[in-house]
């Protein structure tokens, strides 16, 4: 089911595409889809250069991997390659916030999982009169 975009949505959308199209230089994407920019030059007295991201989907700032978080926030000048020594083979793959979505972690004894925790020694009792 696609999702209706209100019109303030839509012309944001239409004032950061026609920015980048201007303003950007592709600098990268990643696994995700995620396309990274900076701009073509330094607007006048500023200290840096400015680096956005543009979201594959729902933007969502958790979606960034590591390397391109790096990357955005002037940590490194350059983002890690695929090959970098800080990639381990043992190393998950990168996952965006999985809260208040249906992938989102519950633990066994969650309302929402249906089941019941088992019982503990210091649990609670409620009182009841006698």
């Amino acid at each position: 089911m696609k999702q209706k975009i209100s019109f303030v949505t839509w012309m944001a959308n239409l004032h950061i595409n026609f920015f980048t199209l201007r303003n950007g230089v592709l600098v990268g994407t990643d696994k995700a889809g995620n396309r990274y920019y900076t701009e073509k030059s330094p607007r006048k007295g500023a200290k840096r250069v400015r680096r956005w991201v543009i979201y594959n989907g729902e933007p969502e700032a958790s979606k960034v991997p590591p390397e391109w978080h790096g990357w955005l926030h002037h940590t490194v000048n350059e983002p890690l390659p695929e090959n970098s020594p800080f990639h381990r083979p043992w190393q998950k793959e990168h996952q965006p916030n999985l809260t208040g979505t249906l992938q989102a972690y519950r633990p066994s004894g969650h309302v929402f999982e249906g089941s019941q925790r088992a019982r503990a020694t210091g649990d609670y009792e409620p009182w009841t009169p006698s």
